[in-house]
C-alpha cells in the first residue's frame, strides 16, 4: 500500500495581504463562535475546500472537531472557506496574518497550497486533512484515513440488503480520497458474492481498472442528480456517492423514486448522514464515517500543549477513526445473519486475518 499524495502542482503562489483582509472570492476569516468564557493566547484556525462548512460531510465534520477544541481550550477558532481552488493560497494567507498558531486544512485539493504556506512560515505549524507528502514535512501532520476498511463493510451491507442485484458508486473527482472509498465497497460487494454464491452486480467503479463514473466536482446537485438516475435506471437500488454535496443531489434522486414505486437507499460518506444530511435519514441505510472531528480536536490538543509532531495519524478500524455507521431506520431490515457477519469481518481487518487493499491507502 502507499501513502496518499499528490505530485501534480497546483497554484500555491502566497499572495501579499495586510491582516485579515483577503482579495479574491475566499472568505475572510471568521471567529467561529467558542463557548468558553476563558481567554487563550492560542489560536488555531481552519481553511475549507470548496465545499464549504457545510457541506455535511469531511469539511464539516473538521470544523466541528476544531470549533470542539475551542470550547474545551479557551479560545475563539477563525475560519475561511474557499469558493475555488483559487482562494486556497489567499486564505491560507490570511490565517497566517491573523497568527493562527496551527492551520487545519482540509482536503486532498489543499496540498500544495498548504506546502507553500508551511515552507513561507516555518514556525507556525499546519494539519491537513486526507492528504499525505511523499516526504514528511517537519510543521505539518498529516490527518489521513484508511477508509477502504470501513467502506468494504458497507459494500458488503449494501449487497446483502440489495432486492435488485444492482448496487452502485461514483466520486465527484478522481483523487485517492475518493477512489479509496470506492475501492473497499468494491471489495466488500465482491466478499458478499464470494460468500454467498451471489452475482450482486457494481456500477460505477472498476476496481481493476481504476475507472468509474465521476461528475467533476463536488458542488453540482443536478450532477449527481442525474449519476443516481441512471444507476436506478440500470437496476441500482442502493448508492453511495463519494462527493461531498453532491451526494444531496444523489439523496434528491433516490427519494423522487421511491415516491414513484422504488425501493433504493443511500450509503452516506464522511460523516453519519442519518445526523448530518437529516433530509435523506429515511433513505439512509448507512455511513461509511471518519471521524475527522475527533482526530482534529485531538490534534489540536496537542499542539497546544507543546505535543505537536509531523508524523500521521491514520484512522482505521482498530483504532476508530473510520466505522460503519448504525442502520438506524433500516436496522429492522438488516438481517441478525448479516449483522453478525459485518462484526465478524470487521474482527477480520482488525485482527488482519482480512486483508483490505487499496491502492489509495495509507502506508502500514
Amino acid at each position: 500500500m502507499r501513502t496518499i499524495s499528490r505530485k501534480t502542482g497546483m497554484a500555491a503562489a502566497m499572495l501579499g495581504i495586510s491582516a485579515l483582509v483577503l482579495s479574491g472570492c475566499g472568505a475572510a476569516p471568521e471567529a467561529a463562535p467558542s463557548g468558553s468564557a476563558g481567554a487563550s493566547d492560542y489560536l488555531a484556525c481552519i481553511v475549507s475546500d470548496s465545499g464549504g462548512f457545510d457541506d455535511q460531510s469531511f469539511n464539516e465534520s473538521s470544523y466541528r472537531g476544531l470549533t470542539n477544541a475551542g470550547k474545551e481550550l479557551g479560545f475563539t477558532p477563525k475560519s475561511a472557506e474557499s469558493k475555488a481552488n483559487s482562494d486556497f493560497a489567499t486564505n491560507l494567507n490570511g490565517m497566517m496574518a491573523a497568527d493562527c498558531n496551527l492551520t487545519v486544512t482540509v482536503g486532498f485539493l489543499l496540498g500544495d497550497a498548504t506546502k507553500a504556506a508551511a515552507a513561507a512560515n516555518p514556525d507556525k505549524h499546519f494539519a491537513i486533512v486526507d492528504f499525505a507528502y511523499d516526504k514528511p514535512i517537519a510543521n505539518v501532520k498529516p490527518i489521513i484515513y484508511d477508509t477502504a476498511q470501513a467502506a468494504y463493510l458497507a459494500g458488503y451491507a449494501a449487497a446483502a440488503q440489495s432486492k435488485t442485484g444492482t448496487v452502485a458508486t461514483f466520486g465527484g473527482i478522481k483523487i485517492p480520497t475518493v477512489t479509496i472509498f470506492m475501492d473497499g465497497f468494491a471489495d466488500g460487494v465482491d466478499k458478499y458474492n464470494t460468500d454467498k454464491n451471489k452475482d450482486v452486480k457494481l456500477l460505477g467503479w472498476d476496481k481493476a481498472k481504476q475507472d468509474g463514473t465521476f461528475t467533476g466536482d463536488f458542488e453540482k446537485q443536478d450532477k449527481g442528480k442525474q449519476v443516481t438516475k441512471n444507476f436506478l435506471d440500470q437496476g441500482a437500488d442502493v448508492i453511495m456517492p463519494v462527493a461531498g454535496p453532491v451526494g444531496k443531489g444523489a439523496g434528491a434522486a433516490v427519494k423522487a423514486a421511491n415516491a414513484a414505486g422504488k425501493s433504493a437507499s443511500l450509503v452516506w460518506v464522511d460523516s453519519d448522514g442519518f445526523l448530518t444530511a437529516p433530509d435523506y435519514k429515511d433513505i439512509m441505510l448507512t455511513s461509511v464515517i471518519k471521524t475527522m472531528d475527533t482526530a482534529v480536536d485531538k490534534v489540536v490538543t496537542e499542539d497546544k500543549d507543546g505535543k505537536f509532531d509531523a508524523t500521521a495519524y491514520v484512522g482505521t478500524l482498530e483504532n476508530t477513526g473510520v466505522a460503519l455507521a448504525p442502520f438506524h431506520d433500516f436496522d429492522s431490515q438488516v438481517s441478525a445473519e448479516t449483522k453478525a457477519e459485518l462484526d465478524a469481518l470487521k474482527a477480520g481487518i482488525i485482527d488482519g486475518s482480512i486483508k483490505v487493499q487499496s491502492q489509495a491507502s495509507p502506508k502500514s
